[in-house]
């Protein structure tokens, strides 16, 4: 049985809430539905609620009774009369818990009698989008994009994506503020990502209130494709660049999508090119977690001696996640980790190990946030495949900051809170950024700033 860290890339992108959704659907085959019992619905039933009740960190359920939920709902899962049904009560048990990190991803049988064709979310089409003001607005525009080619610009609003409306949709989000961030960028991924290749016609309205219909063909996501046990294929990102910074300085600014193993090679690399800068920016914003463990050696870069950032609480153990300060480079020269300003940015779509991360480096004081509140998704989490051939992701663990900040349910809060405007975005700016620059400024011209290259405080190589 295959165990990792969960990948919360995957669950927003292959997650049962995908299951409703999807516009221009092609549905299967009347008929085509796998049978509950042809996919053994006592026995996955039986095993899903028997790991999340061996596994989940809390003895006591979160409160839960786990047995009278097993009494209640199993009668409806073995009954059930297709693939859906089966999943609906899996996914109706889990959410009793009312935690983050706990989802069944289909496995060969699709997605609730939907084609394997609308499972496959390969194709992008270039830009971002966020619930802003209780609208869909695009936030960024890639380069060299068919986006980017037919002027689409942050700040407008998607009203329809293949002609149907996103407003009935929106207006049944929940109430929780973060909860209905990510679940509107869920409902708009939904309809606009697909296979790669094909066409989706979006409507935009501009800041002038004219509408456009623009036809954009779905693009390869480009990067690095990872694939982990049993979740999707996921493709690394890593940026960076050398920022202007008022007053004549600079600042390196490193971006990547999700926590994988891939990303600390690219990160070393660029933290040598920018140890000299008067700053450093690490832009988490849109980045959902990964591999938690990354958090340790990332941290490294900015740390002179081992500090602790958080505490992750199994059911009967703790494992402490620490800083490892990093004295080599890339290419193996003795080096001292950066002492600089360090400003990290999150948004509402920022989760999981970017959380543990940002409140860990937030907590021992050794970074500034700025942005708007996490999602509050910050329990680390197992897959395991059910007999039917679906995932279970579960969480097993909890994370408390070394300061004693629990994260699950509250998110990481900014030091500086810059809410996020349609206005500032259509006018082009990055408040966000620009917000984390001056503040670097700021520092840098500070008479008590340390030097940017202390001497290490041991005499080992780590």
């Amino acid at each position: 049985m295959i165990r990792r860290l969960l990948v919360f890339a995957a669950l927003l992108l292959a997650s049962p809430g995908a299951g409703g959704a999807a516009l221009a659907i092609e549905r299967a085959p009347a008929g085509a539905e796998t049978g509950a019992q042809d996919v053994q619905a006592a026995e996955t039933f039986d095993a899903a609620w028997t790991i999340v009740r061996d596994t989940h960190f809390d003895k006591a359920m979160n409160g839960l009774d786990w047995d009278a939920v097993r009494t209640e709902l199993r009668p409806r899962a073995v009954s059930a009369r297709s693939i859906g049904e089966l999943r609906a009560v899996l996914r109706e048990m889990l959410g009793r818990l009312g935690q983050s990190h706990f989802a069944v991803i289909p496995g060969g049988g699709g997605i609730d009698g939907l084609s394997k064709s609308v499972l496959d979310m390969s194709g992008d089409t270039g830009f971002d989008v966020r619930l802003i003001e209780d609208a869909i607005i695009v936030t960024a525009v890639e380069a060299d994009t068919l986006a980017a080619k037919r002027h689409i610009r942050p700040g407008w609003k998607v009203v329809a994506v293949g002609g149907a409306p996103l407003e009935p949709q929106l207006a049944a989000l929940p109430a929780d503020s973060r909860l209905r961030q990510v679940e509107a960028w869920r409902i708009a991924q939904e309809r606009l990502r697909g296979p790669a290749g094909t066409t989706v016609t979006v409507t935009f309205e501009d800041d002038t209130g004219n509408r456009h219909d623009v036809a954009l063909t779905r693009r390869l996501e480009t990067g690095e494709p990872v694939t982990v046990g049993h979740l999707p294929t996921m493709y690394v990102r890593v940026e960076s660049e050398r920022r202007p910074v008022p007053g004549g300085l600079s600042a390196g600014v490193i971006r990547f999508n999700v926590w994988m193993t891939a990303v600390d090679r690219e990160f070393q690399k660029a933290m040598d090119e920018y140890r000299n800068a008067d700053g450093i920016v690490i832009d988490l914003r849109g980045n959902p977690g990964g591999f938690a463990a990354m958090l340790m050696g990332i941290s490294g870069h900015f740390v002179t001696e081992r500090r602790a950032l958080g505490t992750m609480k199994t059911r009967d153990s703790e494992l402490k996640f620490a800083a490892n300060p990093r004295f080599v480079s890339a290419s193996g020269q003795r080096v001292a980790p950066f002492a600089g300003p360090v400003a990290i940015l999150v948004d509402s779509m920022s989760g999981s190990a970017s959380e543990c991360f940002t409140g860990g480096m937030q907590g021992i004081g050794r970074a500034r946030v700025f942005g708007q509140v996490s999602m509050g998704q910050a329990l680390p989490a197992l897959f395991d495949k059910l007999p039917n051939g679906d995932v279970l992701i579960h969480a097993y663990g909890d994370f408390v900051t070394a300061d004693g900040t629990r994260l699950e349910g509250r998110g990481v809060v900014p030091d500086e809170i810059i809410p996020l405007t349609r206005r500032s975005l259509l006018a082009g700016k990055d408040a966000t950024m620009d917000a984390a620059l001056a503040w670097i400024a700021k520092q840098s011209v500070s008479p008590n700033r340390p030097s940017r290259t202390p001497a290490p405080e041991s005499g080992d190589l780590r």
